[in-house]
């Protein structure tokens, strides 16, 4: 059986505009996420998890400034404004998000010591969240990819979902991103493509 799922990225409320880490039209997304849904039999959501002292969180280290670049525990580490803390109203999944459709939720980032911005792997490739096993034990080869952000955690899920071995589509119209540096949305897209990654404009 050939599968193909849709798996949904960090839709929650802290990643809308008006949220600790608000991106840019975000909220344009959930109309068309659940229209997106329709097609689809297994729907995955992931959702940005972390604990109140997660080492992503410049708050959490002192005498250094937010979006700066840090070492974590020997990774790269970009500091971000404290978000999606487990059990806060902005980890939940945004409002107008028709949740009920969703087969599976994965949390991500949970650990304090290592950030995630894959659905399937932490940053180190440390530690794996158990999404591609549950993928394949639903018969799934294809998986449909879209949410926030188009330049973090989409980018590094849709390249880790290739690299599982996975069929990758990326919906650009449901995606949106930080474009921290400007061009960084269209370098993710840039190399997804390079990756094998189909994309729906």
């Amino acid at each position: 059986m050939n599968q193909h799922a849709l798996i949904l990225v960090d839709l929650q409320n802290d990643f809308l505009p008006g949220g600790a880490l608000g991106v840019p039209g975000g909220d344009e997304v959930i109309p068309i996420a659940n229209q997106l849904m329709d097609g689809f039999e297994i729907i995955v959501a992931t959702q940005d998890w972390h604990p109140p002292d997660h080492g992503s969180f410049a708050a959490n280290h002192p005498g250094h400034q937010l979006f700066e670049s840090i070492d974590l525990h020997g990774l790269p580490q970009t500091l971000w404004p404290v978000h999606c803390v487990e059990n806060t109203g902005g980890a939940l999944f945004a409002k107008g998000l028709d949740t009920r459709r969703i087969t599976r939720v994965f949390q991500k980032g949970t650990r304090t010591e290592i950030d995630s911005y894959s659905g399937f792997h932490d940053n180190g490739r440390r530690h794996s969240t158990g999404l591609a096993g549950w993928l394949r034990e639903q018969g799934v080869t294809h998986v449909t990819i879209c949410g926030i952000a188009t330049d973090y955690c989409v980018k590094f899920t849709a390249l880790d979902a290739v690299a599982e071995g996975f069929q990758v589509t990326l919906h650009l119209p449901a995606c949106r991103g930080v474009d921290l540096k400007p061009g960084d949305i269209e370098a993710a897209i840039g190399e997804m493509r390079g990756k094998g990654v189909t994309i729906t404009e």
